[in-house]
């Protein structure tokens, strides 16, 4: 059973030392400087999942609140996974009033397909039209990491 959460969009209510702490870990982030995730952070519909006031987890979707959203940044603290979390917060971001309008989602994982797939997200039904470049920051070339 999943224990009672609250999700916010507050700005005010994100620990950004904690939200930090975790992206900076990951395989999509990691060793990413502190200023790039609060200027991430302003620039973005976050979603703060706190237990007993704490924060446990984060998302945030980059939007236009009418044609795309891009949702990065995923994470359940650690400690607190495999508790329903995570689709909780899932729901939370898709059913938000104001992303209700967004024609294209998008999102890139390494191993959480199945979690998306309860929300609708697949693989690009036309692979070969989308396109991407990819920017190597300063800070990434620092890391031993992926």
């Amino acid at each position: 059973m999943v224990e009672d959460i609250e999700i916010s969009t507050h700005r005010h209510r994100l620990d950004i030392d904690y939200i930090h702490s975790i992206l900076k870990t990951t395989y999509w982030a990691e060793g990413i400087p502190k200023n790039l995730v609060e200027k991430s952070i302003n620039n973005s519909l976050c979603f703060g999942v706190y237990k007993n006031n704490r924060q446990i987890g984060f998302a945030r979707a980059v939007t236009d609140f009418t044609i795309f959203a891009y949702v990065a940044d995923v994470f359940i603290d650690p400690q607190e996974q495999g508790k329903g979390y995570g689709k909780k917060l899932l729901q939370a971001i898709t059913s938000h009033k104001n992303l209700q309008l967004v024609r294209r989602w998008h999102l890139i994982t390494k191993d959480a397909q199945n979690l998306y797939e309860k929300f609708g997200f697949s693989i690009p039904q036309e692979p070969k039209r989308h396109m991407e470049k990819i920017c190597i920051q300063e800070w990434q070339r620092n890391t031993d990491g992926p």
